[in-house]
């Protein structure tokens, strides 16, 4: 175990030089309005709404992100979730299980040597049978818990690859055998003494197939939109969904997966839950066959998602080393 300790790096009165973004990277344009075009989405098909079929695979298309509302996941199982994790983050220490969980502070997490106003934790989910002794022991009920929210968000995120099959007339079941709730990835962004100046994450897309993300009633999400960041407003007890990476190859296109970022503000502090549902690491990501045709010839090469992730190191290398964790366990 490794014990990392934790100042109050963040309560300063002015930003500091190593964590200031030049403005190829900084957000600028902070004060745009929240965004009240992407795509808020019932699932429960009540109230006389669009069918969610349609509805997903036209956000997916159109923007690559969407929020989804009664969804079916009880709020106590979420807020128990987002109540341990800021436990996690208030402890003034940190044991590092090497093999398994990784936490990171600001110090931590730099690009040419500036550093991302937030603190981030990351561990493997799959199966949770096998890898939840690898999770943090402190706080003492943070694996019972995020094991329950675990399993809630599996079965949502089958319910809206699903619905994602449907919508591209692929056939039914076709994403039960290769998507896993494989990473959890819990980021804190603490108030920042000038947001203009700093980044919470970098721009970027998901490696995954889709990425399900609760913010709370925090807001600090932007996503890129016709050349322009634009603010994604929270919705109580809702679930912000992105197309990642595989899907859109797997759709050969049709849906985007598209760049977004988190920016900082002055006064509160921002918590979220990322699960990342990705193939398995053997699994060849291609465009599914019934998509490809003379007129709609394939765009991308067959790879593994593995080769994928290690080439784009994204996640790569700490997909490397928990598939190497959990091999020495067995």
């Amino acid at each position: 175990m490794k014990e990392l300790k934790d100042s109050k790096w963040f309560d300063v009165e002015f930003v500091p030089k190593d964590y200031v973004f030049s403005k190829e990277y900084g957000p600028r344009n902070l004060d745009s309005p929240v965004c009240d075009s992407i795509p808020v989405i019932d699932l429960s098909k009540a109230n006389g709404h669009i069918d969610p079929v349609e509805a997903i695979l036209s956000a997916s298309q159109e923007f690559g992100f969407f929020q989804v509302i009664n969804h079916g996941i009880p709020e106590n199982k979420v807020s128990d979730a987002m109540s341990v994790l800021k436990e996690f983050f208030d402890m003034p220490s940190k044991e590092t299980h090497t093999k398994g969980w990784i936490y990171t502070n600001s110090t931590d997490y730099a690009k040419d040597g500036v550093h991302l106003w937030r603190e981030n934790l990351k561990h493997p989910c799959h199966p949770i049978e096998d890898c939840i002794h690898l999770w943090p022991e402190n706080p003492t009920r943070y694996q019972e818990v995020i094991s329950a929210y675990l399993v809630e968000i599996q079965k949502l995120s089958l319910r809206i690859l699903e619905m994602i099959c449907e919508g591209l007339g692929l056939k039914g079941g076709y994403f039960e055998d290769m998507s896993e709730v494989q990473l959890l990835s819990s980021n804190i962004y603490p108030p920042c003494p000038d947001p203009n100046l700093t980044l919470g994450i970098l721009p970027h897309q998901d490696p995954s197939l889709i990425t399900v993300l609760y913010q709370g009633d925090s807001t600090g999400l932007q996503v890129m939109k016709d050349g322009q960041w634009v603010n994604v407003g929270a919705i109580p007890n809702a679930f912000v969904v992105n197309i990642g990476n595989q899907l859109e190859i797997i759709s050969n296109g049709r849906l985007k997966s598209i760049k977004h970022r988190v920016v900082n503000n002055t006064r509160d502090t921002r918590l979220s839950i990322a699960t990342f549902v990705n193939p398995s690491p053997d699994c060849i990501i291609e465009p599914a066959k019934v998509l490809v045709n003379e007129m709609e010839p394939s765009r991308y090469t067959p790879k593994q998602y593995k080769e994928y992730v290690q080439y784009n190191n994204a996640f790569g290398d700490y997909t490397v080393a928990i598939q190497n964790a959990l091999r020495s366990e067995n």
